[in-house]
């Protein structure tokens, strides 16, 4: 439900407008050092504020309550909080009859017989992903050996999308776009067949991400207009360098010590102030629907620091799972 992982284990709780947010990881080697300000940076780039983000602005301010002693980990679960304190509930009364075309609302409704929080989309809200980075910033201390970094590849098919985003707010609507993720210096044969395979697990936690209509590896549905004598990664030494990276630093689920490299397509946002025609529950019929509140013209552009947490968190998990760090965090560098 709300977990991932084998080792390094993640559960996520809260709902956009509860009291706190917050992420409990389990399964983290002891001796790591962590303190509040290392999880500054991340969740900074993850916040709102520039030109196309909502206005709601929570301080994401992280409180550690488990698992660090002393300024390093212990062993145990780590939890860690956020206060939610920014929010407008109010803004969300009307959605119980009229769900807003593209959200959770009518699915949560139905499956929940009329129990969810709907306050901000509950916990189908991004706001949940505050979680996710802040998990990310552990995990990236267990994998730092290695460099993950991703970015905004376009927004709504433009390279430069500001003008695409002027356009959307003016109109009320909003714009998707493409992020890609790259990691560098990934250790060989990390991953599993089959079901844990890397694109398998990676595919699995950018999916929870709200928002994700779709993913690709390498070259992605390219490969399907390509050749096997185009798409193949010739070995050019010993290492299992190759001369291309077509298949995006994965071979047979595994890592190949190449550049892992995957791209994620981000909807545009949901909430829109533009006029909708939909369905009034209450009433009965069809009704119109102008959406209010604070709200995202362009979420993807929050969204590059979520994917570096996933990937992070994956390969936090299966560096554990190939039996690094059974000594500890020394031990793990090596």
């Amino acid at each position: 439900m709300n977990q991932f992982g084998r080792i390094f284990r993640i559960t996520i709780f809260g709902a956009s407008h509860d009291v706190v947010v917050g992420v409990t990881i389990a399964g983290c080697p002891a001796g790591i050092a962590l303190s509040e300000t290392d999880f500054t940076a991340d969740l900074q780039r993850r916040q709102s504020g520039a030109e196309g983000t909502t206005t709601r602005r929570e301080q994401d301010i992280p409180s550690i309550v488990s698992g660090v002693f002393n300024g390093y980990t212990t062993g145990a679960p780590i939890t860690v909080l956020f206060q939610n304190k920014e929010v407008r509930s109010a803004d969300y009364e009307s959605i119980t009859a009229v769900p807003r075309p593209g959200h959770a609302d009518f699915t949560a409704r139905k499956k929940y017989n009329g129990f969810n929080d709907y306050r901000g989309g509950g916990q189908f809200s991004g706001r949940m992903t505050v979680a996710l980075v802040a998990a990310g910033v552990v995990a990236k201390k267990i994998t730092d050996t290695i460099d993950i970094r991703a970015y905004v590849k376009t927004i709504n098919g433009e390279t430069n999308g500001e003008a695409q985003i002027q356009q959307a707010m003016a109109e009320n609507d909003s714009v998707g776009g493409i992020v890609e993720c790259v990691a560098s210096g990934v250790p060989v044969a990390l991953g599993e067949p089959f079901f844990d395979s890397v694109e398998s697990c990676i595919s699995h936690l950018a999916f929870s991400v709200p928002g994700v209509k779709g993913i690709e590896f390498g070259e992605g549905f390219r490969v399907a207009t390509m050749k096997g004598s185009e798409l193949n990664d010739a070995f050019v030494d010993e290492t299992g360098k190759t001369a291309t990276n077509h298949s995006g630093g994965i071979a047979g689920g595994l890592t190949n010590g190449n550049d892992l490299v995957f791209r994620v397509a981000m909807r545009p946002a949901a909430s829109i102030g533009k006029p909708q025609q939909t369905f009034d529950f209450a009433k009965k019929e069809m009704t119109t629907l102008s959406i209010q509140g604070r709200h995202d013209t362009a979420i993807v552009l929050r969204t590059p620091v979520i994917f570096e947490a996933v990937t992070a968190i994956v390969l936090a998990d299966f560096y554990l799972q190939a039996g690094r760090g059974k000594k500890g965090i020394k031990d793990m560098r090596r």
